[in-house]
């Protein structure tokens, strides 16, 4: 019982990711993106079938990605 527990529990946060090539090879699979400007950082959120991915960048870097994206883009504030 506690190990079903703690799978669900854990399986289901989201995972960060650090490069952008994993970022745009993830977008291909996405169903959404959301953005989250910060002060300095911008994260985004892809999210997929099956789990959410956050990558956390520059505001320019951001920008670049952003004209990327063939996804729906919902601004989080």
């Amino acid at each position: 019982m506690f190990k079903l527990f703690f799978k669900l529990q854990y399986d289901d946060m989201p995972k960060q990711i650090f490069s952008v090539e994993d970022f745009k090879i993830l977008l291909e699979k996405a169903i959404e993106c959301r953005v989250l400007r910060m002060d300095d950082k911008v994260k985004l959120k892809l999210r997929t079938s099956k789990m959410i991915y956050v990558f956390i960048t520059s505001k320019e870097e951001a920008d670049r990605l952003l004209n990327e994206v063939k996804v729906e883009v919902k601004k989080i504030e």
